[in-house]
């Protein structure tokens, strides 16, 4: 970034009385009506976002490692199961192995749903991190006179860099919101 264009943009950002007057990006002058930020980047690069990326790395880290060992278990069991079956009579064989057939589709079941409810938590951390940060980026839009609307950039075909403030968007509610907590997951719908 140019340095003559340094100051008029961090008046921008910080919402100074510099924001009403107009910015120039060369032989143009504009005046910044509409400001855009970058929604996935805001939650990835915020003390909230990284929490949470943290903790669901986390927590997908020991659900697959809770599968491996449930694997090998079944595995050891499914051999076992078919070392008795030369030992059994044919029916008594056939109910154990519907008994292994039905407790490999629960565990199947109930491991699939931890592996949605880690999505769910994260949809969730998201939703409740836009809308707790929303307050914050009102105050930052009522800060700049004259600015109308904030778009997020995946919404914006061609946009000035000047208008982007995510980078002061990020940092504003850092230092509102901090990490936030995880909240508790709501029963899944099914």
């Amino acid at each position: 970034m140019r340095a003559w264009l340094a100051v008029p943009l961090l008046a921008i950002a910080l919402g100074s009385p510099l924001a009403a007057q107009e910015v120039t990006t060369g032989p143009r002058a504009i005046a910044p009506t509409v400001l855009v930020l970058d929604q996935e980047r805001l939650f990835e690069g915020s003390l909230w976002g990284k929490r949470v990326v943290r903790e669901i790395e986390a927590d997908s880290t020991a659900l697959a490692t809770e599968n491996r060992r449930i694997e090998a278990e079944l595995t050891a069991e499914e051999q076992a199961l078919t070392d008795q079956r030369k030992l059994l009579p044919a029916e008594e064989f056939r109910a154990l192995a519907d008994a292994f057939d039905a407790k490999v589709v629960e565990i199947r079941r109930s491991q699939d749903a931890k592996a949605r409810d880690l999505a769910r938590l994260n949809e969730i951390e998201q939703q409740t991190f836009l809308s707790t940060a929303v307050p914050v980026l009102r105050q930052m839009l009522s800060e700049m006179p004259g600015t109308t609307a904030i778009l997020d950039r995946r919404a914006v075909l061609i946009a000035a860099e000047a208008i982007d403030i995510t980078d002061t968007a990020i940092a504003r509610i850092d230092a509102a919101l901090g990490a936030g907590q995880r909240p508790a997951l709501p029963p899944a719908e099914n």
